[in-house]
């Protein structure tokens, strides 16, 4: 499975910060095409909750971006999230959030798209702390 036509790396970072959302997290995609698609955030302060781990939301929202983006190198650039569901493993320290998803599953009205979520300790070793598996939906061109 490779990307669609016009899209790549600096195209999907693009889109990406088309959305104030993830421009205020500093969100960039590391990784694009072939079926899959990474995202990482730089951890910092302002995303924690009340016990010092990363935000369960932050999770999500970088699950839901992940399976989207990876969803879009099988349909297409206008996709939604149909819906996802994710699981909490642990709690999320480290440095950095590296959510890594992959399409499963593509047919022409949808893609079934697992993400796995891991934080980054200072060292570069990976802790799954998150897993999640949702539907990308194509939708018309705006």
């Amino acid at each position: 499975m490779t990307a669609s036509p016009g899209l790549d790396l600096a195209t999907a970072q693009q889109a990406l910060d088309s959305q104030p959302f993830s421009r205020l997290l500093g969100t960039r995609v590391t990784a694009f095409g072939e079926g899959a698609a990474t995202l990482e955030i730089d951890v910092r302060a302002e995303l924690h909750q009340q016990n010092g781990f990363l935000h369960g939301g932050v999770l999500s929202y970088a699950a839901d971006n992940a399976l989207t983006f990876a969803g879009g190198t099988a349909l297409g650039p206008y996709v939604l999230t149909g819906g996802f569901s994710i699981q909490y493993l642990r709690p999320a320290t480290g440095r950095t959030l590296r959510a890594r998803a992959e399409v499963v599953h593509a047919g022409r009205r949808q893609a079934v798209v697992r993400c796995d979520l891991h934080t980054l300790d200072d060292d570069g070793t990976a802790t799954l702390c998150a897993v999640a598996q949702g539907t990308v939906l194509p939708v018309s061109a705006p």
